[in-house]
């Protein structure tokens, strides 16, 4: 399962990162009446924080954002799922399908929270062969993310100077898996 596929249906909503009901069933091959069965007959399983529960300003806000029919018909606020309550669902949905699309999930919200960490760290890197570093590490980041049917095969880094502007350009050499 491809990374950017599952990347593109991480979305904020209240302040924390989710996947709504529908991208999941979609993801794993089920209705989304399967997610929410889930759901209903394992309360217990899903304490707070697992899922968000949408409000219908939140769905106003996606509304407007996604120009798709997607929420158009939708008559009940959609769940948000946590990473947590990913897992959680993954034990519960046990097909092989749900399984795989489970793993390539967790990989994506481990990737994303480990170049924003990265990100985030890098204005604090004192040497330039730091903060070259943390750039090579970022770049490879955000290639496996877009794409997991490469492997990289070399990397290249150059600084540009531009008068007062300091540029760093980061390049992931990457070719088919074999």
């Amino acid at each position: 399962m491809e990374l950017l596929a599952i990347e593109n249906r991480i979305i904020t909503i209240q302040e924390r990162k989710i996947i709504l009901d529908s991208d999941i069933a979609e993801l794993y091959g089920v209705e989304t009446k399967r997610i929410n069965e889930a759901v209903k007959n394992n309360p217990d399983k899903f304490p707070d924080g697992y899922i968000v529960y949408l409000t219908d300003e939140d769905l106003t806000v996606l509304r407007s954002k996604f120009s798709t029919a997607k929420f158009s018909k939708t008559r009940v606020a959609p769940k948000g799922f946590s990473e947590k309550g990913l897992y959680m669902l993954a034990t519960i949905l046990k097909s092989p399908v749900a399984t795989q699309a489970t793993i390539s999930i967790i990989e994506t919200f481990a990737k994303v929270r480990e170049l924003s960490r990265t990100i985030s760290q890098l204005p604090e890197q004192s040497t330039k062969e730091a903060q070259k570093s943390m750039m090579q590490k970022s770049g490879e980041l955000i290639s496996d993310i877009l794409s997991d049917d490469f492997q990289t095969v070399g990397t290249e880094t150059t600084i540009e100077f531009n008068l007062s502007v300091l540029k760093v350009k980061h390049t992931v050499k990457k070719k088919p898996k074999e």
